[in-house]
């Protein structure tokens, strides 16, 4: 039986596949999101996206057929507010999600009308660009708590052995009123903690990220989790085993320290 990593993946500024300018200056980021499907040990059954841009009071699952597009950003040039990416959504596989989460007595609701938000198809046009990869996404708490969203993970990480590969999107820094050359200080400092985290035994690496707010800088990379907290269930749904980093830089947005994560 074949069993699928999980990621936690930087996905970068609204929907920069699709702007000359900024895919260029995440040169990286897409040379690193574009090796993803063939690292893989399969090909997978479709893409779980755990998405910091989709927040709710429980947990939902995305469980269209056809998933809409959420255009969730501003300032951006009027033609990517057209950007249509037509991945097909993965039902049966929402529905099995959602039971996995019951089971874990985590409350949770399907959701037939959610669409893809830049979180999610920003990366996926880089990682699968002809959209044939069936595509779902999890919501993330509001009340953005690491142990519940680490028991999240755990709750899904039967779908590994089901050809689910799960990745958790959002950014090791996010403070939009941080960035460039005034950024490099406090991502270098947290991105050096996040990365230690990650290679310590299991058992320390949950503790220490139940206790993230501690890490140097924390609250000034993350004034709001919300792009954190994916991380929290990639590695729940991973929890025994070994982190590697398949992306690491320092000049994202001019002057960002960030990383993504790879479990199993």
């Amino acid at each position: 039986m074949t069993r699928m990593p999980t990621y936690f993946i930087s996905h970068g500024g609204g929907p920069w596949p699709w702007v000359p300018q900024m895919r260029a200056r995440m040169a990286q980021l897409e040379t690193a999101l574009a090796a993803m499907p063939g690292a893989q040990p399969a090909v997978p059954k479709a893409v779980l996206m755990v998405s910091g841009h989709w927040e709710t009071d429980e947990v939902r699952v995305m469980h269209a057929a056809r998933p809409p597009m959420v255009y969730d950003y501003s300032g951006f040039p009027p033609y990517t507010y057209e950007i249509q990416y037509k991945a097909p959504g993965a039902p049966a596989l929402a529905e099995r999600t959602a039971q996995l989460i019951a089971a874990a007595g985590i409350e949770v609701a399907l959701d037939d009308t959610q669409g893809y938000d830049h979180g999610t198809f920003a990366p996926m046009e880089v990682m699968y660009p002809d959209a044939d990869m069936p595509l779902y996404q999890l919501s993330i708490r509001k009340d953005y708590d690491p142990r519940k969203h680490i028991e999240l993970g755990r709750a899904l990480a039967p779908l590994r052995d089901e050809g689910v590969l799960i990745v958790g999107s959002g950014l090791s820094y996010h403070n939009l009123r941080l960035m460039g050359p005034e950024a490099r200080e406090p991502s270098a400092a947290f991105d050096v903690w996040l990365n230690g985290a990650m290679r310590l035994p299991p058992a320390e690496r949950t503790q220490a990220m139940l206790k993230w707010e501690s890490a140097p800088a924390a609250r000034i990379c993350h004034p709001q989790e919300d792009h954190l907290v994916p991380l929290f269930v990639a590695l729940g749904a991973a929890e025994d085993e070994a982190a590697a980093v398949p992306y690491h830089e320092t000049t994202m947005m001019g002057g960002v320290t960030a990383s993504n994560f790879r479990f199993g």
